[in-house]
């Protein structure tokens, strides 16, 4: 019987009762995350299952550890593996600031083409938020992650291919670029937009939100920012019909109220959609947005309900998909059992809805859920907390285990 989940034409995902899938066990705090999760993941997949199904779990390699025993921080091994088994799951990869390696993370997704970040972000009850009704957010982003600045098309100021641009730049457009200046070039295609937000709209019919909301920029960059919205609105009216309304015609003649039925699909500038999750969340339920929007948008909502520490993420593209704690790796904290594995676990859950073992994704969430709410919790929750119990990340672990 073979052990490979599948994922047809269609998006169809099937599973066996025992797939490998690999994960990459991390830098920095990535082990100690990754061992707890490993141990929640089992134990929820024992209680729902009873030995039925069980995953068969296939390390590889990426980052330092993959640079120091491999030669290479993204082995062609660990691509082939993901190409392979088509679910994988990863735990935090370092990304230097200001120069070294590009992103191993920006790596795998533009090599598997997993051009849609998904990150689903709600209150758990009990942790601590600086939004008074922090119960109000529900927002799952859609963040397109192929594109944009992300791609790496940049040259130093200085160089000679820099120079070139410039000159190239003053020709074609008749600005003039200040010569010690460096280059980037941000890429947005009606390609990549259509079927980001085809995903995005899809996901919210399949779920039964209220709206999705194109997030831009492009009140100033028309082209890019500015087409994606219009691509994204085009591709809304092309592909779903009667199944969906702009905000503009519910304002403009419904009287300010949905058909019922209907999926609204609506716009916000960028800058002003920071202000939004802050004042209005209640008004959002998924969001749509270009790649660097969506990186920030995404951090500063899993701000409002608690930190990065407990959002879960995951790439996925239609042929492979790949899930991850959406944190850094904390170099400083690395080996002090201190960091918090919910983000991780989370993404965990993610996944086993992806390839259809509901019951351990709900498993899995009720548990983190039930976990908090006795305040017996990590250090980055607890700080916050009055009367929490700090405990460790593997204590927290067994806590969480605990409550399945």
């Amino acid at each position: 019987m073979s052990d490979i989940i599948n994922i047809g034409p269609d998006g169809t995902v099937s599973a066996p009762a025992c797939p490998t899938i690999p994960f990459i066990r991390g830098d920095g705090i990535g082990p100690e995350v990754w061992a707890a999760a490993e141990q929640v993941f089992n134990r929820a997949v024992e209680k729902c299952y009873g030995g039925q199904r069980r995953v068969n779990w296939l390390e590889i390699f990426a980052g330092e550890r993959a640079l120091k025993e491999k030669g290479d921080l993204l082995p062609e091994a660990t691509v082939e593996a993901i190409r392979t088994y088509h679910v994988a799951i990863k735990a935090p990869l370092t990304t230097p600031v200001g120069g070294g390696f590009r992103s191993v993370n920006v790596s795998l997704r533009v090599l598997l083409d997993l051009y849609s970040c998904i990150r689903p972000v709600s209150h758990f009850p009990g942790v601590p938020s600086p939004l008074v009704r922090p119960d109000d957010v529900d927002m799952v982003i859609f963040r397109e992650n192929t594109e944009d600045v992300y791609v790496g098309l940049e040259w130093e100021a200085g160089s000679a291919e820099a120079a070139q641009v410039i000159a190239l730049v003053e020709k074609l457009g008749g600005k003039t670029v200040r010569p010690d200046s460096g280059i980037g070039i941000k890429p947005i295609s009606k390609t990549g937009t259509r079927r980001l937000v085809r995903r995005a709209i899809e996901y919210a019919l399949q779920n039964g939100r209220p709206s999705v909301t194109l997030v831009h920029k492009g009140n100033i960059m028309k082209h890019t920012e500015g087409a994606f919205a219009r691509w994204g609105y085009e591709l809304a009216a092309e592909e779903y019909g009667d199944r969906i309304i702009t905000e503009k015609d519910v304002k403009a003649n419904h009287g300010g109220l949905c058909p019922e039925g209907r999926l609204v699909v609506k716009d916000r500038i960028a800058d002003a959609m920071f202000q939004e999750i802050l004042l209005h969340p209640a008004d959002y339920s998924v969001l749509a947005l270009p790649n660097l929007n969506g990186d920030y948008i995404s951090d500063a909502l899993a701000a409002t309900v608690g930190g990065l520490g407990i959002a879960p993420g995951g790439n996925i593209g239609d042929q492979y998909a790949l899930f991850e704690a959406t944190h850094g790796s904390a170099p400083a904290i690395a080996g002090q059992n201190k960091a918090n594995p919910t983000s991780l676990i989370l993404s965990g859950a993610m996944m086993f809805e992806f390839i259809g073992w509901g019951e351990v994704k709900e498993a899995l969430e009720r548990a983190v859920t039930s976990a908090i709410a006795s305040k017996r919790v990590t250090v980055d929750l607890a700080e916050n907390m009055p009367g929490a119990t700090t405990l460790s990340c593997s204590d927290f672990a067994d806590n969480i285990c605990a409550h399945l």
